[in-house]
């Protein structure tokens, strides 16, 4: 039995059981991704997928409880090799943040130029995706860190913990009428509004509360970022609501604010980290330095 079997086995799963893109992704060869799960069933005595001819279909009911005691054994061995690392070059090494844009652009600035003051030998990987898509790269070892405003906590892989909480804005050009009437979700629902895809920084918040007064949001334009919506505000294509971090008065000189927090509600930001992983000291240091309540005692409790 070696690694290499392992994470045959592994990639074959969480490819769709598609051994070309697992070879692909182990940079080795179709046959050769074949030949290590075979070797690896041959030395346990059982199937670990269902076949049809030469692909795989599934995996069999013993490759169901085997293939969580591989991801074990392949994470035991990445915590084994950072452990080393720590001793070895404890001010050295690779952090990887995992991010949406709207914490990457808004909210991750300050806390990265403090950590690169600090940790200047850290060569750092900033990721950015949907919340999902975060979840799935700290799952699969691709990140480190991982923040989102969605998604984090419903995955029992991760231990997600809340760090700031914040509210929507309302922004539109300085003459739009929804800034001169009182702000409520009857006035908004009688404009054409521009703001996040679902499931991107509290939308889920968004449409619930027109849902619940029995209304019919227009969303005229979905997007993934806050500065994506604002240029479309700005061209006057309707109502922007955005997180209130990403509203910058300085610069969004063309634009105003409103903010919406009593029709929207509070939302948590989270910070996840993958369940049973061995953090290096300068991860804690990372995260601490972005939300200071997260200390290294705090994050070993829920990690634990």
């Amino acid at each position: 039995m070696n690694f290499q079997q392992l994470r045959s086995v592994r990639e074959a799963a969480r490819c769709g059981f598609n051994l070309t893109e697992a070879a692909q992704v182990l940079h080795t060869s179709q046959p050769g991704v074949s030949r290590q799960i075979r070797e690896l069933e041959d030395e346990l005595g059982i199937a670990l997928f269902v076949r049809a001819g030469k692909r795989l279909t599934g995996l069999t009911e013993p490759g169901r409880h085997v293939l969580p005691i591989v991801e074990r054994v392949l994470m035991e061995s990445r915590n084994l090799r950072l452990a080393g690392e720590e001793f070895a070059a404890q001010h050295s090494g690779r952090l990887s943040i995992a991010a949406t844009h709207t914490q990457a652009r808004y909210a991750l600035p300050e806390a990265v130029q403090d950590f690169r003051r600090q940790f200047p030998g850290v060569r750092l990987h900033l990721h950015q995706g949907s919340p999902r898509q975060v979840a799935q790269m700290l799952i699969e070892g691709e990140a480190d860190v991982g923040i989102a405003t969605e998604a984090l906590a419903d995955y029992p892989q991760l231990a997600a913990l809340p760090c700031y909480r914040w509210t929507h804005a309302v922004i539109a050009p300085p003459d739009h009428p929804v800034l001169r009437a009182p702000l409520s979700l009857e006035a908004l629902a009688r404009h054409p509004l521009i703001t996040y895809d679902a499931g991107f920084t509290g939308r889920t918040r968004i449409d619930e509360a027109f849902a619940r007064a029995g209304l019919a949001a227009d969303i005229a334009l979905a997007a993934m970022d806050a500065d994506v919506i604002k240029t479309y505000v700005e061209l006057g294509m309707g109502v922007g609501i955005v997180a209130g971090v990403a509203f910058e008065a300085e610069r969004d000189t063309r634009l105003r604010a409103v903010d919406a927090g009593a029709l929207f509600g509070i939302n948590h930001t989270r910070l996840a980290v993958r369940r049973g992983s061995f953090l290096r000291n300068y991860v804690y240091a990372f995260i601490e330095a972005f939300a200071p309540t997260l200390t290294r005692e705090a994050v070993d409790g829920a990690v634990a």
